[in-house]
């Protein structure tokens, strides 16, 4: 049986004294027949209705919804991206072929987005908290078992792959759908804010591991990542206050969603970015190390200043679009941008070179991302629907962050394994493409317009 509504219900001024009607999800006492559809409401036991609902766009309760979303991205987001130091680490250890290594990480990313239907719907249903819950504890489970996994491939693709995997897709959508609730005017710098966590996690994360690995060892070095996932998922917990009524019935997935041209558009864009995004964090310490003749701990920095420079850009995307530009607007000049920077990295050959590459990759990848989460709830009118919505553009998305890092990794193993040239063409180009798909979306919904804020 389910448990009931994760929704904080605020008490009301008096008990069972109350001179108003009694409340309607009290089963023991039949409540009076409305006459008209905009009867006085009953006293403040729930959520107001969608109707009533005005979000307060600001305030401490409002964004204390943001940093639990800082700190569920930090995992949902910041976990997948440490697979670079990963990657490296079981390359040099299992003597496996790039493309088989991938496959670890790219399972994990494709169940963190393939999960995010169900996982929305029921964020939409008012399960809020104990969805996150018990994603987090699938994300520690997992992390523990990766470390007891002792080089077996086979183990650590269903630890560190599936089961990781699995907690990383139920947690993310819940708290995109309450940061939503809170938010108008604001709303793609709250998100954007909240996606700061990506690049934090990112941080944090690969550090963790990188740098004890040589004091206390692989294993060692993963249950302290284990117990980073814990404490963020508790403290994530603990600062959800969902807002909206519940939307218990309705589909699993709304397929009149995909009729409207705009939402099927900005899918098949969304699709073709997931598909090129990943290949950047995968390799881009091993073309350091393989190209340029990087140290592996000089190349991980690599890595770590990529995620670090997400980090500053993602608020200020968000600011922008807000105020200035429109989010799907910005959206679609930073995914053309980081598609043309993955291009100019064929041409990187020198260690300043590549510092200056991961500096500016940052802050396009951060941008973009940012905007990622603004510019869908853009194109969803009905707040209540956007955790079932953003849930199935993520799943569409999942299966093309599965086949990215392992069809990069075939293109380098197909290339002798030490050139990279084909493989940074093939995503920069389905990047660009991205980008054409989400300036086809914009034509949708305004027409040939120019400027218009959107």
């Amino acid at each position: 049986m389910a448990a009931p509504s994760d929704l904080e219900k605020p008490s009301s001024p008096s008990s069972s004294s109350s001179s108003g009607p009694p409340s309607q999800t009290d089963l023991s006492i039949s409540p009076p027949p409305l006459t008209k559809p905009d009867a006085p409401s009953t006293p403040n036991h729930e959520p107001p209705s969608d109707d009533d609902f005005t979000p307060p766009d600001g305030g401490p309760a409002a964004w204390s919804q943001v940093l639990a979303g800082i700190l569920v991205n930090m995992m949902a987001w910041g976990l997948p991206t440490t697979f670079g130091v990963f990657q490296l680490y079981y390359r040099d250890t299992l003597r496996l072929p790039e493309s088989q290594i991938a496959w670890i990480g790219s399972l994990q990313i494709f169940l963190a987005f393939a999960l995010c239907t169900p996982s929305g719907r029921l964020a939409d249903a008012g399960y809020i908290r104990s969805t996150v819950a018990g994603g987090g504890a699938l994300v520690v489970l997992g992390t523990l078992a990766t470390s007891f996994c002792r080089g077996d491939y086979g183990k650590i693709f269903l630890a560190q792959g599936l089961c990781t995997g699995l907690g990383l897709g139920v947690m993310f959508m819940p708290p995109l759908a309450v940061i939503n609730s809170y938010f108008v005017t604001k709303r793609a710098l709250a998100l954007a804010i909240s996606a700061m966590g990506t690049g934090l996690g990112s941080l944090v994360f690969p550090a963790t591991i990188q740098y004890l690995i040589p004091r206390v060892g692989f294993a060692w070095a993963v249950r302290v990542a284990a117990l980073e996932a814990l404490v963020l998922t508790a403290l994530a917990v603990g600062l959800l206050r969902p807002r909206l009524r519940p939307r218990k019935s309705g589909p699993l997935v709304e397929w009149d969603a995909f009729r409207e041209m705009p939402y099927a558009l900005y899918s098949v864009g969304a699709f073709l970015w997931f598909w090129g995004l990943y290949f950047g964090f995968f390799y881009i310490n091993a073309y350091a190390r393989n190209v340029i003749h990087f140290t592996t701990t000089d190349s991980v920095q690599l890595l770590l200043i990529t995620n670090g420079m997400s980090i500053p850009s993602r608020p200020v995307a968000g600011y922008l679009a807000d105020r200035h530009a429109g989010v799907l607007n910005l959206y679609i000049i930073h995914t053309v941008i980081l598609g043309s920077l993955i291009y100019a990295w064929s041409g990187v050959t020198t260690r300043s070179g590549m510092y200056v590459f991961s500096v500016f990759f940052g802050l396009a990848n951060g941008a973009a991302q940012g905007l990622f989460p603004g510019s869908l709830a853009r194109l969803t009118k009905d707040p209540r629907k956007l955790g079932t919505r953003f849930g199935m553009v993520c799943t569409i998305s999942g299966f093309a962050s599965l086949a990215g890092p392992p069809t990069a990794g075939a293109i380098i193993d197909a290339s002798g394994g030490g050139r990279y040239l084909w493989a940074q063409v093939w995503a920069g180009t389905v990047i660009v493409l991205a980008g054409v798909m989400f300036a086809w979306t914009r034509v949708a919904v305004t027409g040939w317009k120019v400027w218009v804020k959107i």
